[in-house]
């Protein structure tokens, strides 16, 4: 469909709103919890509820049908059965109601002649009177700075985080993951079927919306591959586009098939795709949201070399194979960077280097914070991975102030220095020690600095960010 800059404005700010089919009581999802939500949100616009048979839900008065309402509302969500969702449709189009979600699933996904009736029903309506529908089958748009939060994080947290996905299950633990990790949302959308509004409409709409620094993308298949591959790769050139692709096993593909009624598209398609456009590859949920933190709070580096600090003696090989085999490298240190570290780590029982294994740096921040100043200055650095410690009986450590609040200020005082992140390791069996480390972790997000729970996923995190940044450069030298 062809969208303008701001058509898609209406659906992710809506000043009013009418929910079509919602029942009086009881618990069902639909029409009825989703006011519950969007109540529950703090939404402030006007509701309106539509029931013929009812004349107040939730305490709100309802109407029997959108013609009665007081006003033409700026968003519908229509959650009836799916035989009636075409005749709802006309009746926007007849009140001048533009933008619509459709809840209801029962169309082109279930694979039947009926419903591949009623989905072309509904793009034949929604052309007639130019309507923007999102869906069907999809949980719709979701909006934290507008308190459009029915589904996800509730009432979410705002920020600069574009969402688009055809699962609506995918995108709601998405935006809980987020929000998790102090990341906020700027526009989320669940569209489904994509039977009216799909991928490439939400993806130029986020391209062109200056309040979105990140799109963060879910698919299962694309409707007209060529033209998503252009969109993709423009887009991506304005700001980072980081892409997983469900439904690329046999088993996924015949999965996806019956979520959302398309196709998924040959492995070599979308290997073509990923090479020509620079679109960032994820392939599950923790890797998409480590590569959504490195893109939101850090610049590409530029280069490959990293500077580990911390992590002891075996652990300072494992985390140089894992970086080597990122495509990253840890390179030797100038010579002015060694000479500083011959004077301050001892010979026995530490590695003067790359990496460096000096204890000191766990608690001494000041030290840290003189290593760090090394590395932004070393011409063989390009970023800086931390390892920090959760003091524990295993460690025979001497009581000690905690240094990490002195660190955190350090950083957050030095924003002009190379791409620094933090992993903190709690993973394994023991609760205590996950809680602990979550905590800490926590402790660096809330300052928007990166902390990731192990260097294997600090390193893919910063992997993407390097082939970003690669990207760019080469297209400023074209």
């Amino acid at each position: 469909m062809n969208t303008q800059k701001n058509d898609l404005d209406p659906l992710f700010k809506p000043k009013s709103m009418a929910v079509v089919g919602v029942p009086r009581d009881g618990y069902r999802f639909g029409g009825l919890s989703f006011l519950k939500k969007l109540q529950t949100a703090g939404f402030p616009g006007a509701l309106y509820p539509i029931n013929p048979k009812a004349t107040e839900i939730l305490g709100m008065k309802a109407y029997p049908d959108l013609p009665s309402l007081p006003e033409v509302p700026d968003l519908a969500m229509v959650s009836v059965g799916a035989g009636r969702v075409p005749d709802v449709l006309q009746s926007c189009g007849e009140i001048g109601l533009k933008h619509i979600h459709i809840l209801t699933s029962g169309f082109n996904e279930i694979g039947t002649n009926e419903g591949r009736e009623l989905d072309d029903r509904i793009r034949t309506i929604s052309e007639e009177y130019g309507l923007m529908v999102v869906g069907p089958n999809c949980m719709g748009p979701y909006c934290p700075s507008s308190h459009l939060t029915a589904w996800g994080a509730i009432p979410g947290k705002n920020g600069t985080l574009g969402i688009i996905s055809q699962s609506g299950g995918i995108t709601q633990r998405l935006t809980e993951y987020t929000c998790s990790v102090n990341i906020g949302v700027a526009k989320a959308v669940s569209f489904g079927n994509g039977t009216v509004l799909g991928d490439i409409d939400f993806l130029q709409y986020m391209g062109e919306d200056d309040n979105v620094g990140v799109i963060a993308m879910y698919l299962e298949s694309v409707r007209d591959g060529n033209a998503f591959l252009r969109a993709a790769g423009e887009v991506n050139l304005k700001k980072p586009v980081i892409l997983w692709k469900g439904g690329e096993s046999e088993a996924g593909a015949r999965t996806a098939a019956s979520h959302t009624g398309a196709l998924a598209g040959g492995r070599g398609a979308w290997e073509a795709f990923f090479r020509q456009t620079g679109v960032t590859r994820v392939s599950s949920m923790n890797e998409w949201v480590d590569a959504i933190t490195a893109f939101t709070w850090l610049a590409p580096p530029s280069g490959i070399g990293v500077f580990l600090i911390g992590g002891g003696g075996g652990n300072s090989v494992s985390y140089s194979d894992t970086c080597v085999r990122e495509g990253l490298s840890v390179p030797q240190l100038s010579e002015d960077t060694m000479a500083v570290l011959r004077g301050s780590v001892p010979s026995a029982g530490s590695i003067a280097g790359n990496p460096l294994d000096h204890f000191r740096i766990f608690q001494d921040a000041h030290y840290l914070a003189e290593l760090l100043d090394l590395a932004y200055k070393d011409p063989a650095i390009a970023m800086i991975v931390v390892d920090r410690l959760i003091p524990r009986m295993a460690f025979h450590l001497p009581d000690a102030p905690d240094s990490n609040p002195a660190v955190i200020q350090f950083l957050k005082g030095r924003k002009d220095g190379k791409p620094t992140v933090f992993t903190v390791d709690s993973e394994g069996g023991d609760p205590v020690l996950i809680q602990q480390g979550a905590e800490l972790r926590a402790r660096f997000r809330e300052q928007e600095i990166p902390a990731f729970p192990s260097l294997d996923r600090a390193a893919r995190a910063l992997r993407h960010l390097v082939a970003y940044g690669r990207r760019l450069r080469l297209r400023i030298e074209d």
